[in-house]
């Protein structure tokens, strides 16, 4: 099977030098280095399917093919249309920027996907970073996205678009990066008080001057035929996730973690509203009804179900793979991934942009990590009962400054609650800080200590 997705992988890789000319495709794999890098899909795949059977591992082995594929296409469509390339933030989804006719290309997106194909190159880009003075506690993924465009690796955009969200760290980045690119920035203003429909009618008009300015300084213009296909697309995929969120409060879970949250971060997140994330939730969705059908479970043998707070590691992608094999751990559902957001109204152009400002201010991450601590747990202790789980696993991402200072409120929550809680210590991208054999070592204490298991 290994042989065949390395196969696909690099299938897509020489459809692409097709299409664009195999100098061509020389040249950006010597100018970009991310790209270079390419290997590393293989090598992630191979990682992401060791010890998964069935649908379970199918359904990681097509995530991957299809992650590797929808990239490439978006390299292609930045070189095809660069006067129409809007650099803009992972906070600020692109279905405006798509309504618009504009080529949308997530920075935190590359720099995530940077450390994912090869941590040597992210942790590099760190480095660059912190040699221009970015200061060592800083949260890694503004410094290897910065260190992309300090090392003249990010794509140059006509303008760039961010916001005051979700930290100062990831906040404060764009004032370099729009410095060095040298190109002009719109940041939306998203109130700090953000539940209110007070909130709603201040963004919309900040969502209508953004609207504006693009149209002001780039070609493209707002065409609301094409933006409500854009978002019906993406209420589709939304509706199909949906229907997988129902499947996974069964136990045992039919699929879990990189085909539950990595399809969402990659297809509803930072490419939402297109034609290949409706396909990608779709099969994902087939993967576990045939779970169902079959009487089965993503694990062979399920005994814990954890949902997991604050992003997931990308320093050790493959924790939950390890985490399966050792200890029948089913990582059901995860912050970033799960949401509230309604589906976008598509009646008119005005209730358009009203749901839109529901999923841009009520993001992710975004929304728990701004405003009160409450905000942080509201919707983490529903997702706990929602999907029966049994213990709580915090990526104590040492650059978030916003969740780390709630780990002692954390652990007086869960203990009133009787929930199992790991607070694991890592940085996002920074093997150098915490290595993943250290990483593992604290779940064995975990287990051990707090669950009853032996290491």
């Amino acid at each position: 099977m290994l042989a065949m997705l390395a196969a696909k992988n690099w299938g897509s890789v020489i459809s692409a030098a097709r299409r664009v000319g195999f100098p061509e495709m020389a040249r950006r794999r010597k100018r970009w280095a991310w790209l270079g890098a390419m290997k590393g899909p293989n090598d992630l795949t191979a990682r992401f399917i060791k010890g998964r059977t069935g649908p379970y591992r199918e359904a990681a082995a097509f995530l991957m093919t299809e992650m590797t594929a929808g990239f490439l296409e978006s390299l292609e469509e930045i070189h095809a249309h660069p006067k129409l390339l809007v650099l803009h933030e992972d906070m600020v989804p692109s279905e405006i920027l798509r309504g618009m006719g504009l080529v949308p290309w997530t920075a935190e997106l590359l720099g995530i996907m940077t450390s994912v194909v090869s941590i040597p190159l992210g942790e590099q880009m760190i480095d660059i970073a912190e040699s221009h003075g970015i200061p060592p506690d800083t949260c890694s993924l503004p410094k290897v996205t910065m260190g992309l465009v300090l090392a003249d690796q990010m794509p140059r955009p006509r303008v760039m678009v961010a916001s005051n969200m979700p930290c100062d760290g990831g906040m404060s980045s764009y004032s370099l990066m729009e410095k060095e690119l040298g190109v002009p920035s719109f940041r939306l203003d998203v109130p700090f008080n953000f539940h209110s429909d007070r909130a709603v009618d201040y963004f919309v008009v900040q969502l209508k001057e953004m609207i504006a300015w693009l149209e002001r300084h780039t070609p493209g213009r707002m065409d609301w035929d094409r933006m409500r296909l854009v978002c019906e697309r993406r209420n589709e995929a939304a509706r199909l996730e949906m229907e997988l969120w129902d499947l996974l409060m069964q136990v045992p879970a039919p699929l879990a973690a990189e085909p539950v949250y990595f399809s969402h971060l990659m297809f509803m997140v930072g490419n939402p509203g297109s034609d290949r994330s409706i396909r990608v939730m779709a099969r994902m969705l087939e993967y576990a009804r045939t779970n169902v059908r079959e009487g089965r479970g993503a694990l062979p043998r399920e005994r814990h179900r954890a949902i997991l707070w604050n992003p997931p590691t990308l320093s050790f992608p493959d924790l939950w793979v390890w985490a399966e094999e050792k200890y029948q751990v089913a990582m059901i559902m995860d912050m970033l991934t799960f949401n509230r957001h309604p589906y976008i109204d598509t009646s008119t152009p005005d209730t358009i942009l009203r749901s839109l400002c529901h999923i841009i201010m009520e993001g992710p991450m975004a929304q728990h990590t701004r405003g009160p601590a409450e905000n942080f747990f509201s919707d983490l202790f529903s997702v706990y009962e929602r999907f029966s789980a049994d213990m709580i696993w915090m990526a104590g991402h040492v650059g978030c400054k916003n969740t780390m200072a709630l780990s002692g409120m954390f652990r007086e929550k869960c203990r009133e609650r009787n929930i199992p809680l790991l607070i694991l210590s890592y940085d996002l991208h920074d093997t150098r800080v915490v290595s993943p054999a250290e990483m593992r070592a604290q779940v064995d204490s975990f287990m051990e200590a707090v669950m009853g298991r032996g290491a």
